[in-house]
């Protein structure tokens, strides 16, 4: 296979990954542990084979650590459900540090803009419509349920990469 291909086939493995679990989330309300898992186990090979450095891969570590235990505390504090906070730290480990900060403001942005359309669609008057859907926009619809924050976090992670990859 020729190298550039191999190369995008390894990128693409993580946007994959963080659409689908934006996907569940917006279907489900979770993230199930085995996307976050896939993508912590699948960053050092894959980081590899596009040629990151091992002191680059040990930052990237670090970060995710990092954003881990602060992923965690927004968890006990009850902002962001579990799955968003495993999402999260696996998400910002291959953006590493130099996509820390944009995906912050990226993840920080899309969670605007998806708290204003669930405001819009929790409204009496689009709730009607999104209750004559299928069970998972009735569930969006509802006032007082959680947001799908996976959402944002999935904007945020493909932004930040696409401006800061693996290469």
């Amino acid at each position: 296979m020729p190298p550039e291909l191999i190369r995008n086939l390894v990128l693409g493995f993580f946007a994959v990954l963080v659409v689908v679990a934006a996907l569940k989330d917006i279907l489900s309300f979770t993230i199930p542990n085995w996307i976050s898992a896939a993508l912590t186990l699948g960053f050092a090979p894959a980081a590899l084979i596009v040629g990151l450095s091992l002191p680059a891969i040990g930052i990237s570590f670090a970060v995710g650590v990092g954003v881990l235990v602060l992923a965690a505390g927004m968890f006990a504090l009850g902002w962001i459900g579990g799955g968003d906070a495993k999402l999260m730290a696996a998400a910002a480990l291959w953006v590493g540090l130099n996509g820390l900060a944009p995906f912050a403001l990226y993840t920080g942005l899309a969670g605007g803009a998806l708290a204003l359309g669930l405001v819009a669609l929790r409204s009496a008057w689009l709730r009607p419509f999104a209750e004559a859907g299928p069970a998972w926009t009735r569930r969006l619809a509802t006032p007082g349920e959680a947001a799908p924050y996976g959402v944002a976090i999935a904007i945020g992670a493909l932004a930040a990469f696409a401006a800061h990859p693996l290469i």
